[in-house]
């Protein structure tokens, strides 16, 4: 549950100011009768399944990375820091990264990179296996 309130904890404010919106359209004198009967389930559960849906593909995202760092492999890391120089960071365990929970740590950054904002790095020298 904590997982799922520190990635998604905005969407779902998103998600709460819509359903306000949504309350409020709904029990408008021009709207029909049972507009908030049927409004408010269809916009809650479009918005239950697609912050459900976001939550599965981040955390799905963020077992492939752990699993390609644990086999010793590159992941690339969005870098938020600096958006005038490197956008990205490239994080193998050859260049001293460590996976703490869900955050890779080095020495040499002052700050740790979430595994949800990490991507696989595929190139000539790390290429996918073919299966």
């Amino acid at each position: 549950m904590d997982k799922f309130l520190e990635l998604e904890g905005a969407y779902l404010a998103i998600g709460v100011f819509i359903l306000c919106i949504a309350a409020v359209v709904t029990t408008r004198s021009f709207v029909g009768k049972n507009a908030f009967k049927v409004g408010m389930p269809f916009v809650f559960l479009f918005l239950a399944f697609f912050i459900g849906l976001h939550f599965y593909v981040t955390t799905s995202r963020m077992e492939r990375v752990s699993n390609r760092f644990a086999e010793g492999k590159p992941v690339i890391c969005e870098n938020r820091i600096n958006r005038k120089a490197e956008q990205s960071v490239i994080i193998s365990n050859k260049e001293g990264w460590s996976l703490e929970g869900d955050e890779f740590r080095s020495p040499k950054f002052t700050r740790p990179f979430h595994t949800a904002r990490c991507l696989q790095f595929f190139n000539k020298e790390f290429p996918e296996p073919k299966s």
